[in-house]
């Protein structure tokens, strides 16, 4: 860790995990647990779960503003920070998560569990994702608002379903319901949420056959 805390403030480029592409920008910051880089535009908090490579980036590749020498991260500053201490610091912060496929998702942390969080958005609006699926976030300036919508149009409207303490208790709480499970990125992985068993999810698909998927690979669920 030491040896990475000296390329801070330089210039580099990460493999993320289900990122295809790679990641440029400089090293801002780093925690036992996440990674802070700034990529000339925006900052992006990248939890270390998902790092497969860092390395010194060649500047020739780069397209990174050299003019900004300290941009001052979105939330206050911290001498240790960590994933966590990340989320709570974005909560009704409007932000970018990515977890997976082929889209993004905009909106806000509204709460904080043991090992997932709740993400409200104004397309999906309550989306429950557990917290080892993040691979990044990218928090917004104060002023923007999604979609540039005023809070009249958008209010932050909190999910009124009782909140568990884990993941798998919350989909406990959502059987019998109809769930889109990884933003419905599947036909497959929407339909009704019949059971959920020794980390096994019971899915009625929309032919009317029954689907099992492992807890693990749940990226996000969400109510239409």
């Amino acid at each position: 860790m030491l040896a990475m805390k000296a390329l801070i403030g330089k210039q580099v480029e990460l493999t993320i995990s289900g990122i295809k592409t790679k990641i440029q920008g400089k090293l801002i910051d780093l925690g036992s647990d996440i990674i802070v880089l700034h990529n000339g535009k925006k900052f992006l908090y990248i939890p270390l779960l998902h790092l497969q490579q860092l390395a010194l980036a060649e500047e020739t590749a780069l397209d990174y503003d050299n003019s900004i020498i300290h941009p001052e991260p979105p939330f206050e500053n911290q001498t240790d920070i960590s994933y966590r201490k990340i989320l709570m610091n974005a909560k009704g912060v409007f932000s970018e998560i990515y977890t997976s496929g082929n889209q993004s998702i905009h909106g806000y942390v509204t709460s904080i569990m043991n090992d997932f969080f709740v993400f409200y958005s104004p397309v999906f609006h309550a989306v429950y994702i557990p917290m080892q699926h993040l691979k990044y976030m990218i928090p917004y300036d104060s002023n923007v608002t999604p979609y540039s919508l005023t809070q009249e149009r958008f209010p932050l409207s909190p999910t009124t379903v009782t909140l568990a303490r884990t993941f798998d208790q919350q989909l406990k709480k959502l059987e019998g319901q109809f769930v889109i499970l990884d933003l419905g990125e599947h036909p497959n992985k929407i339909g009704q949420l019949k059971s959920i068993q020794n980390s096994l999810i019971e899915l009625i698909a929309a032919d009317g056959e029954t689907v099992f998927l492992h807890l693990d690979h749940i990226k996000t669920v969400h109510l239409p």
